[in-house]
């Protein structure tokens, strides 16, 4: 008989944490406060005012990469993650829309890609400056999966080996993470062209940070994408919270829904307890989906709580539409980008004032391509996003709302071809930083947990062990390695494994073990 193990909150994290935990032979319960399980990857479902039918909404996270991380964790359970929860690989990943009528697609085969760039941007050393790129991306991936992936960390101690420093290979996977450096400064030495390079800027809005403020490092998922591709669950992102939820279930773990943790038992410095709705439940060890910093400072408090919300700092926080269409445009691809005139404008507003940008890029996700059961035929569930700082005092997104949806609005007229968009709406909500800081209990509304800034030290996040507490794991976006779906639910699996571990565990299979590997590091057999 294993451990019993509480897992509060059931966002992805928290659910792989919870499948994981499972597989392995502990006995595990999930406290999560809503009425749903599966967090910001929630549904939303709004009837046509004709009566033809629903909009389907995926409400949180739309773009899937890095898909071994989800064929791990069934491989945990012995399970085909393919077969359980089928995903459909995308190319083009984005189309991107410029001012001027500018257009083009971010595709996956990095050659055929750089001959796009020359196209888009003809006599310039793009091309070959985007194959450079990814060489780099690529290279900074195998040094992430070596040192950071896959393993508890909270700083550069926690995972270079101070006895090999000295090494040659350790000090060139160092010299590699390019420290002191920043994304957009890597980006834009290699592509100059400024659009071109906006269009690789946005691979930190994974991260919800500033290009032009988060390390180097976070190139890297520049080849996630190029090598891994980018994928929809068939039925929607809410598949993937169904998929982890029914795995976990099956296996044997209670799955509770209304029940909010308010006090965690801390005897000794070590977990004993939690309280949910006025029931004291034991526990041997607790992983926490909660935000990492209000957990510290609403549930275990002390000094801990004081360290750590003094170290870090929110993510970005964002503007939702859901827009009911009763015409798709079919000119936009599954996801969509639709840029700001100036990339160092935006990202100043957002980042250092604290200011919504005065012209924001939109990311759009037009799924109905790809799934018509979205939307009733010939419509649209149209998903329109734009990044907002994280909420500051005198914000009233009341207040602030009507006008900056107008913006939104009109960005999506002027820029990508949707002249017509206010007279195609039969149907509408949305959610502002203030929802999404009471809806999901996040750190001043932050969709992203904590922000990656700082060009040295920027990538990490609150170890999935926690140091202060014995018998506390942390995940979600706000632990390591960081946010973004396939990061987010590569914390449970963390949390999980490091539980696992500390208690004697039985670890992981060697099915589990290779589900999870780059390709590029299969044996030659499996190939």
């Amino acid at each position: 008989m294993g451990a019993k193990v509480i897992v509060i909150g059931s966002g992805l994290g928290g659910l792989a944490a919870a499948a994981t935990a499972q597989a392995r032979g502990h006995q595990v319960t999930v406290l999560e406060r809503n009425a749903w399980l599966g967090g910001k990857a929630a549904v939303l479902n709004m009837p046509s005012p004709d009566g033809r039918g629903n909009f389907r909404f995926d409400m949180g996270p739309t773009i899937l990469t890095v898909p071994r991380v989800l064929r791990r964790i069934f491989a945990e359970a012995g399970r085909d993650q393919q077969k359980e929860m089928p995903l459909i690989r995308l190319d083009p990943q984005w189309r991107c829309f410029f001012d001027g009528s500018k257009q083009i697609d971010l595709i996956e085969n990095v050659q055929d890609m750089a001959r796009l760039m020359d196209e888009f941007a003809p006599g310039g050393p793009n091309g070959a400056g985007y194959e450079s790129f990814q060489r780099v991306a690529r290279h900074l991936h195998k040094v992430s999966e070596k040192f950071f992936f896959w393993k508890p960390v909270e700083g550069i101690g926690d995972t270079l080996n101070l006895g090999d420093n000295f090494k040659p290979n350790v000090l060139r996977d160092v010299m590699a993470l390019r420290m002191g450096q920043t994304v957009a400064k890597v980006i834009r030495g290699h592509v100059p062209n400024e659009q071109l390079a906006q269009m690789l800027d946005h691979f930190t809005q994974y991260v919800g940070s500033s290009p032009y403020l988060a390390p180097a490092v976070l190139c890297s998922i520049g080849d996630m994408q190029a090598s891994e591709g980018v994928w929809y669950p068939v039925g929607g992102t809410r598949a993937t919270a169904e998929g982890l939820a029914n795995l976990a279930a099956s296996l044997g773990a209670d799955l509770r829904t209304n029940a909010e943790v308010t006090d965690i038992e801390i005897v000794g410095g070590a977990v004993r307890s939690v309280t949910a709705n006025g029931e004291r439940i034991a526990c041997d060890a607790l992983i926490s989906n909660m935000d990492a910093i209000r957990t510290y400072t609403e549930l275990v408090k002390g000094n801990a709580s004081q360290r750590y919300a003094k170290k870090y700092e929110p993510a970005c926080s964002g503007i939702v539409l859901y827009l009911g269409l009763n015409r798709r445009y079919e000119h936009l691809a599954h996801h969509d980008f639709v840029f700001s005139r100036d990339a160092e404008e935006e990202f100043d507003a957002i980042y250092r004032k604290g200011e919504p940008a005065p012209d924001p890029t939109a990311y759009l996700a037009a799924p109905s391509g790809t799934d018509p059961s979205v939307a009733p035929e010939g419509g649209e569930a149209l998903y329109v996003l734009v990044h907002t700082p994280y909420l500051r005092p005198h914000h009233d997104w009341s207040k602030m709302f009507p006008a900056y949806r107008q913006k939104i609005l009109d960005k999506l007229k002027r820029t990508a071809g949707m002249e017509d968009i206010e007279s195609r709406i039969v149907c509408e909500s949305q959610l502002t930083p203030v929802d999404i800081h009471n809806r999901y209990k996040v750190l001043n509304g932050a969709i992203y947990g904590l922000a990656s800034h700082g060009s040295f030290t920027g990538a990490f996040k609150p170890s999935n062990r926690s140091k202060a507490i014995k018998g506390l794991y942390l995940a979600g976006g706000a632990a390591h390695p960081g946010p973004g779906m396939p990061m987010v639910m590569m914390s449970g699996w963390i949390a999980a494994d490091a539980l696992d571990r500390d208690l004697g565990g039985r670890g992981m299979s060697p099915e589990a073990e290779l589900a999870g590997r780059r390709e590029a590091d299969l044996p030659a057999a499996a190939e």
